[in-house]
């Protein structure tokens, strides 16, 4: 009944989900060259043998599975990976990073008639959902093809939580397709348990055990001979409204720091112009990645508005804020920067890692900034304290290392539904 629901509520708003998806070409936030595999049909041939379909919503994710990927590939080389993302960002960066016997297609839109047309083409052995990314119509035409299906590395929301419980048991129609489900955390677990997962896990948060991000190393050295001996710190994945207030810690840093060098790295690199207008405005030098231009010793502001690259500048950068975070967006991912060295700031809204920061938290390997004042005083004393700050970068490299353990584990998880579904099959 609430399935029907769902898909009579979507037949209605057809007119209005393709104005959507118009504005979302127009916009450059779909791919127009392969906004077919939207639609369910494939761009790629099915490779023969195993496959293994990983869906992940984004590039936070979709990063994550890439430790998976190489490890399920590695324990039967035969295999082949299908990796399914929805975004433009997420679909680059796998693009580059996929290893061979992996490929990348766009999610279908969930519409059955999309859903289904990907699934008959693909016919994947096993589906692993990464995190909580829940689209009733690719989960249920999965379940009725009897597609062994997993969810990995789990992280429900209050939020969502609270939204799904009011669902009529749709939660639990879904969820109950589900052979496993792997949860970041005890309290997530339960939340899924609640609305009706079985068997569920606690295996820890796969995302600490994701590779470091790569660099081009030429691009770095570059970019290191150009800031020559400047100080500097980077805002990373910021949302709109958030470079307001990185402007006016940049102006309080300056007055002690006159050649301070502020990066931003955009969480929507296509918003690089906006970005360095708003501090043109106000009287400081940008410059943009996206136009190759270069750092001299005016720039006051760097731009970052390219794809892929955060690599290169966590490498750069020893002080890094966290993004989406002094604005109410929830926050981005900690771990990339901790992973590579960074000492950690971040304002008060990082709900999205509410149990990551927990375990930083813990470790006192990172740090709360609640306005623009607080963040260039936090800049200045890291800048000003370089043992303190690689003390706290230290500390929160070891938070991440702990994520090989639940790699191993998931990984065991995986091969051992797989094994199972195997002797039932025989």
């Amino acid at each position: 009944m609430q399935l029907a629901l769902y898909n009579g509520l979507l037949y209605l708003g057809g007119p209005l989900l393709r104005r959507h998806l118009k504005k979302r070409l127009a916009s450059g936030k779909e791919d127009p060259d392969r906004f077919q595999e939207r639609k369910g049909h494939a761009a790629l041939p099915r490779p023969e043998g195993p496959l293994i379909w990983i869906h992940a919503a984004s590039v936070g994710e979709s990063v994550s599975a890439l430790t998976l990927i190489h490890g399920l590939l590695e324990k039967v080389p035969e295999r082949h990976v299908l990796v399914t993302t929805g975004t433009r960002t997420s679909a680059a960066i796998m693009t580059a990073r996929l290893p061979a016997g992996a490929v990348h297609q766009y999610v279908p839109l969930d519409m059955k008639r999309a859903v289904c047309r990907f699934l008959d083409h693909w016919r994947p052995d096993l589906a692993i959902w990464m995190e909580s990314e829940i689209w009733p119509n690719l989960i249920m035409q999965s379940g009725k093809r009897h597609i062994p299906m997993i969810m990995v590395n789990a992280r429900i929301t209050e939020k969502s939580f609270e939204v799904w419980r009011k669902s009529f048991g749709l939660s639990r129609t879904l969820l109950r397709n589900f052979d496993f489900c792997s949860a970041q955390s005890e309290l997530s677990a339960d939340r899924l348990r609640q609305l009706g997962a079985s068997p569920v896990e606690c295996l820890g948060n796969l995302k600490f055990a994701a590779e470091p991000l790569p660099v081009d190393t030429t691009a770095l050295e570059i970019m290191q001979k150009a800031v020559g001996g400047r100080p500097l710190w980077l805002a990373a994945s910021t949302h709109r409204g958030e470079e307001a207030h990185i402007l006016t810690a940049h102006q309080q840093l300056s007055e002690k720091r006159p050649n301070i060098l502020t990066l931003i790295a955009p969480r929507h690199p296509e918003r690089g112009e906006e970005i360095a207008a708003l501090f043109a405005e106000a009287g400081l030098k940008p410059a943009r990645r996206s136009l190759e231009q270069v750092v001299t010793d005016e720039t006051a502001v760097y731009v970052a508005d390219t794809i892929g690259e955060l690599g290169l500048f966590y490498r750069l950068s020893e002080i890094v804020f966290i993004g989406g975070s002094l604005v109410p967006n929830g926050g981005q991912n900690p771990l990339e920067a901790a992973r590579l060295g960074c000492a950690l700031l971040h304002g008060p809204h990082m709900d999205n890692f509410a149990d990551v920061m927990t375990v930083f938290s813990d470790f006192d390997a990172a740090m709360e900034v609640d306005d623009a004042a607080a963040l260039a005083e936090a800049v200045a004393h890291l800048v000003g304290q370089p043992a303190e700050r690689d003390e706290m970068a230290a500390r929160a490299a070891k938070v991440v290392a702990t994520g090989q353990e639940t790699l191993t584990r998931t990984l065991a998880a995986i091969e051992g539904l797989l094994a199972r579904r195997r002797d039932e099959n025989s």
